[in-house]
């Protein structure tokens, strides 16, 4: 059973992050979006951690655009539409609010 989980808060402002990086199966995948983005800003620790994990890492183009933040090649950057097919192809999606 895989799960799809959904951040959108900025990783500099609570916990969420690590607590999704503890509970993130290997069948699972993560999907970034809005300020969570800034987690892929070179040199920090949540950009650290996102690299040293074996998971499938996303990112919502459009919010990473705005930020003007580069999708790093180990992650990959997909549209709404993607994002469709993400949640389709996972048994559960998780949001975390």
């Amino acid at each position: 059973m895989s799960t799809l989980h959904v951040l959108s808060h900025s990783p500099f402002g609570d916990d969420r992050l690590n607590s999704c990086l503890r509970v993130i199966g290997s069948a699972d995948a993560l999907l970034l979006s809005g300020d969570a983005l800034y987690a892929l800003q070179p040199g920090t620790a949540p950009f650290a951690d996102l690299q040293s994990r074996q998971i499938r890492l996303f990112a919502l183009a459009e919010d990473a655009q705005a930020r003007a933040i580069a999708v790093p090649d180990w992650a990959e950057a997909i549209d709404y539409p993607a994002f469709v097919e993400l949640s389709i192809h996972h048994d559960k999606v998780n949001s975390w609010l």
